[in-house]
């Protein structure tokens, strides 16, 4: 398995910005996926604010499966200094109550005294326009491309709250492949970052195990094959993907299955459970101790 480097070089000085910053921050605001909680965190970020009171939002709650947001909220707040709020930025009202939970987690403040919050996320998971619906004005910009915001700045929200925006980003290295896949298929890396074909199959395979009947209601499907490859052969009979000789067009109908999946057509859906995430991190420890172990190996040889 690959570990995915995808690290451009204004978020590695933007991560050493944080760092920088961090002392004088009172709040941080994390913004997660709601359709994928875990692989949508930055644990690099979290790892210079683990002290900090922090609150995770939820965010495209509208298009994930509100059990499973359940469990990823409670998983969560195990943490005494996590909170959580799912929400949708179709819901500006919800998304205000960020504030009021930045003063509840900031509750000794003097009458005067201004909350400072970093809020931060990877790209592509909507925190632009969470801020701009926050200052009630456009003071950040928005974009379908990942990593639309390119430095850290101050944003005056209300006269007691005051936020330091970060650049979107990702994970320095992905070292579980699933997480990878994950981030691609919600639009957090790049088109180019890995081929339409890999990240339909993922999704596919996904789908039939976990929602095997919506995929068979949106696909029109009486019974799903066994692998992905004629899963997708059914979906693209059905949706005009085959070339002559009846060959399918893999690259549209792969297309066509990540569209409607990011658009919300197949509904509310996560693509991670909690225990799904904790046996990936097993799995992700012993892909990172045998990559140091070959690295180690190597010196020892060339010495």
């Amino acid at each position: 398995m690959a570990i995915i480097q995808w690290f451009p070089g204004h978020m590695h000085k933007a991560g050493k910005e944080i760092k920088k910053r961090l002392p004088e921050i009172d709040v941080v605001i994390e913004i997660l996926d709601a359709r994928i909680p875990y692989s949508s965190q930055n644990p690099l970020l979290m790892e210079f604010a683990a002290h900090k009171p922090s609150i995770k939002v939820l965010n495209k709650a509208d298009l994930a499966d509100d059990k499973v947001i359940e469990q990823w909220q409670a998983h969560l707040e195990k943490n005494e200094n996590i909170k959580t709020i799912a929400l949708t930025t179709k819901q500006p009202d919800k998304v205000k109550t960020i504030l009021d939970l930045c003063r509840k987690l900031k509750p000794d403040k003097s009458e005067h005294q201004i909350i400072t919050a970093m809020i931060m996320g990877i790209p592509n998971v909507g925190k632009s326009t969470i801020i701009n619906i926050l200052a009630e004005r456009i003071v950040a910009k928005t974009g379908n491309e990942p990593a639309v915001t390119k430095g850290q700045q101050r944003i005056k929200i209300t006269d007691d709250i005051t936020f330091f925006d970060t650049p979107g980003m990702l994970w320095p290295r992905i070292s579980h492949e699933n997480w990878a896949l994950r981030l691609a298929i919600t639009g957090a890396i790049k088109e180019t970052a890995m081929s339409h074909e890999d990240i339909a199959f993922y999704l596919i395979g996904y789908l039939s195990k976990n929602y095997p009947e919506t995929l068979k209601h949106r696909f029109q499907i009486d019974s799903l094959a066994e692998d992905e490859y004629s899963i997708l052969e059914q979906i693209g009979a059905k949706r005009g993907c085959l070339k002559s000789r009846n060959m399918l067009d893999l690259h549209k109908v792969s297309s066509i299955v990540i569209h409607e999946y990011r658009s919300g057509q197949l509904g509310g859906i996560c693509l991670e459970l909690p225990v799904e995430v904790e046996a990936e991190k097993l799995q992700a420890k012993a892909n990172e101790e045998k990559r140091e172990a070959k690295i180690a190996a190597r010196k020892k040889r060339r010495k």
